[in-house]
């Protein structure tokens, strides 16, 4: 393709395209650039573990990691397979499970190469060794699940208790003359609901949520190591059925029942939150039972940050895939006979940038958000423990639209497993239930936020017409606004006098407005996490880091531009003008897409990364013959325009 191919209305598009394209051999990452502007966008992006992020960015690049088509079962023990191959890599899995920012950099990566193995990982290191490595741990033998000699798996969830695990049946009685607990499912509802407990994988061990029963007492919910099979099979009492497949990642999700199992005293995981002598007694730092099954399961706010960087791993490489294809593909251009990129076209990109935006803005939020967990005191935990539920659910939602725009932009290749968008989209659906249900989890922050866990910033004293749309503070103070008004709304309809003495009604008629105050919460903190990124890099990379700032907010303002008009946040005159600010905004970033999109460092040998989704496949054998390749009706023509 040459520049007059491009034609002359796109001669942005052509110069980045054809003359300042990123090759891998310009990759930072993975060839030791220094130019600063490359030097400062790599800090800013992958700050937190850069030798994280490098090695498992060069171990899902192998051939290892490329897509095959095999059937569930296979597919699943093949995810087993390569979780092995991730063990072998980790040079110290206990210093991994303890790391937040080491631990979410292998699902930012894990994710994309393969949804079953990073689930797979996600439990063993998070749920199962982290649980054991947060509980009295000093006297017990890690060493066979640091070898992954076998394999570990996370119990809590119940077929009739899910959001609700608080309300679990499972019991372990302690039995003080044999100084020994009784592992037991009393009926189908309790029965232990979607962890990988069946024999594929090899040995498995799992820890087990179960209510803690002692002389009849029930003192609350803890978890208890538990030998689940070895080389010959599941162990007696152990009960364990496949659930049929899922559309998402290829595991092997059972259903676990146990049968009055003995467990010896040491299988107990005790901790300041609640310990048991041999002898049955009973001592805890915390008197509420919820809060010491909070404090025992709390594994799972680590959880709800792998989630988050496994939905951001998948998205960046849906960009990474649809910005590719969209900048070699052509397409038929507004002159006759001229034909040009997908990406020269306003209707294409446009989607892709803010897609872009809305990436850029979850990454670096994201960012904030394991750094804040890091080194957050105790006193602090319980507000950093709703940061990260609001921020699992923003970030997991808007994978899936993204990678839902992402796949439309790539047309039918886009559906195509190889080219790693559809399967992803359908895998990301997990991110969104696991760790917590994003609309429950959302809802019980909504109600933290408006019971006082939240002040929201009082408005500007500048008038609105004294400021610019184009000034990212008073953008973010807008989104301020935005989330004032939603607190307001709330507040004033859980106080409503018209339904006193029945408070389903009033949070009923509370929950909707909290819900919008959760997500515009959700969307300053991003917002104000880009554009503190533009203080980190380069004067070159701060002007592109605040037009993504700038399209991410004005998306905002725009969707609430009602509500700030009423509230006198906006003027009339400004509301008109939004769309005009949108596109400038969209034509200055135009010609950048493809560098800020390398960014994320999705190597181009990635499952589905190949922009152009031609794949070798041998051509079926047909009993009339040979088809013609261009035959049929319904086909679309080379000279006919479209996503594909």
């Amino acid at each position: 393709m040459t520049h007059d191919q491009l034609g002359p209305t796109h001669d942005s598009l052509a110069t980045v395209t054809l003359r300042s394209v990123i090759t891998e051999r310009e990759i930072p990452l993975r060839h030791g650039s220094t130019s600063a502007s490359a030097t400062a966008a790599d800090h800013l992006l992958f700050a937190t573990r850069g030798e994280e992020h490098l090695r498992w960015r060069e171990l899902f690049s192998t051939e290892e990691f490329g897509h095959r088509d095999l059937p569930h079962r296979e597919r699943v023990e093949l995810s087993y397979r390569r979780l092995r191959t991730v063990a072998a890599a980790i040079p110290d899995p206990r210093a991994l499970a303890l790391s937040a920012p080491a631990l979410t950099a292998l699902h930012e990566w894990a994710g994309p190469a393969d949804p079953g193995m990073a689930t797979l990982a996600s439990i063993h290191y998070n749920l199962f060794l982290g649980s054991l490595l947060d509980h009295d741990h000093e006297e017990r033998d890690l060493e066979p699940w640091l070898r992954m000699d076998r394999i570990g798996t996370f119990l809590c969830t119940e077929a009739e208790h899910g959001n609700d695990a608080v309300n679990m049946e499972t019991t372990a009685e302690y039995d003080r003359a044999s100084r020994q607990f009784v592992l037991h499912t009393p009926g189908p509802g309790a029965a232990k609901w979607m962890p990988n407990t069946s024999l594929t994988g090899g040995p498995k061990d799992a820890v087990v949520a179960a209510r803690l029963l002692v002389d009849g007492r029930d003192l609350g919910i803890f978890l208890f190591l538990t030998p689940l099979s070895d080389e010959r099979g599941h162990l007696p009492g152990v009960s364990v059925e496949r659930l049929p497949h899922t559309s998402g990642a290829p595991v092997d999700h059972c259903a676990t029942r146990f049968h009055h199992v003995r467990l010896p005293h040491s299988a107990m995981l005790q901790g300041d939150h609640g310990r048991l002598s041999p002898e049955g007694e009973f001592e805890s730092t915390l008197g509420s039972p919820r809060i010491r099954f909070l404090r025992s399961i709390g594994r799972v706010s680590m959880g709800k940050l792998c989630m988050s960087g496994y939905s951001l791993g998948a998205t960046r490489q849906a960009i990474a895939v649809a910005v590719r294809h969209g900048s070699t593909r052509l397409t038929s251009g507004m002159t006759k006979g001229i034909r040009v990129p997908l990406m020269a076209h306003r209707s294409h990109h446009e989607p892709l940038l803010d897609a872009l935006a809305t990436t850029y803005a979850a990454t670096l939020l994201h960012r904030s958000v394991v750094r804040q967990w890091e080194v957050a005191e105790e006193a602090e935990r319980e507000e950093v423990d709703r940061l990260v539920a609001v921020t699992k659910g923003w970030i997991t939602w808007a994978a899936r639209e993204t990678m839902t725009t992402c796949r439309e932009r790539c047309g039918a290749k886009g559906l195509l497993l190889t080219q790693g968008i559809a399967g992803q989209l359908a895998a990301n659906e997990g991110t969104i239930t696991a760790e917590g249900d994003n609309k429950v989890i959302w809802v019980k922050a909504a109600g933290e936020l408006l019971m006082g866990g939240f002040t929201p910033k009082p408005p500007s004293e500048t008038a609105p017409e004294q400021r610019s749309l184009r000034d990212g503070t008073h953008l973010q103070d807008l989104m301020a606004d935005v989330e004032r008004i939603w607190h307001e709304r709330a507040r004033t309809r859980l106080r409503s006098g018209g339904v006193r003495g029945n408070p389903m009604a009033r949070w009923n008629g509370a929950v909707t407005p909290a819900l919008e105050l959760v997500a515009a919460h959700a969307h300053r903190l991003a917002g104000e996490a880009l554009l503190e990124g533009a203080d980190r890099v380069t004067a070159e990379e701060a002007e592109h880091i605040r037009d993504l700032h700038r399209l991410f907010a004005l998306r905002q303002v725009a969707a609430h531009s009602g509500e700030l008009l009423a509230g006198e946040r906006l003027t009339a005159e400004q509301v008109r003008r939004l769309p005009d600010e949108v596109e400038r905004v969209v034509a200055d970033l135009e010609p950048h897409i493809l560098a800020l999109t390398e960014r994320f460092f999705v190597p181009e040998n990635l499952p589905g990364s190949d922009p152009a989704g031609l794949v070798e496949a041998a051509p079926e054998a047909s009993a009339g013959g040979p088809e013609s390749l261009t035959g049929g009706t319904g086909g679309l023509r080379e000279s006919e325009p479209d996503a594909a």
